[in-house]
């Protein structure tokens, strides 16, 4: 494992920051916006799947996005990137996936290490048979109890939220590059 893992809130304040840069520099086309806009909502639509999914720290989620990838809320987030570098510059996705690589790579490895020492059982069967980010084509159905979504879940995460920053984000764009400002 890495000793080089960043929290959080620093994970967080650094997404904002690149997040502001990218506002104030992004030069988007049509061409781009229509590229990569589809992506970011697919990755929208992954992060909300997931949140309404997911009960943290309580028990091992394997239902939902989690029977395709053990990480979807990190893989939404690759996407909701991947998306808005598209809609800017194809580019961009080169330093969108070397961040990733150096600041989500070892805070997956942690928590990998976190969840399989509170789940051993379950958790070393999913493992062998749920990649870690990138989704499998087809669920897993190893997985015991098919919890559905749960829009509480969902509102208690408050995944919401990135929905309003994705609408925001876009409307920005789109007024760039149809205004030209």
């Amino acid at each position: 494992m890495s000793a080089f893992v960043i929290n959080r809130k620093v994970r967080l304040r650094i997404g904002f920051l690149f997040g502001i840069a990218y506002l104030v520099f992004a030069r988007p086309t049509p061409g781009s916006l229509l590229l990569g806009l589809p992506v970011a909502l697919a990755g929208l639509v992954v992060r909300a799947w997931a949140a309404g999914h997911i009960v943290k720290n309580e028990q091992l989620t394997m239902s939902g996005p989690y029977a395709h990838t053990r990480n979807p809320l990190y893989f939404g987030s690759f996407l909701i990137a991947a998306g808005f570098a598209l809609a800017a510059h194809w580019s961009l996705l080169l330093v969108v996936i070397a961040l990733f690589a150096f600041i989500y790579g070892p805070t997956i490895e942690q928590e990998r290490t976190s969840v399989s020492a509170r789940f051993p059982e379950d958790y070393a069967r999913y493992e062998a048979s749920v990649p870690p980010f990138v989704p499998r084509l087809t669920p897993w159905r190893g997985q015991t109890g098919g919890e559905s979504f749960s829009f509480s879940l969902y509102m208690r995460q408050r995944e919401w939220q990135a929905g309003l920053a994705f609408l925001a984000a876009s409307a920005w764009l789109i007024a760039r590059s149809t205004l030209g400002f």
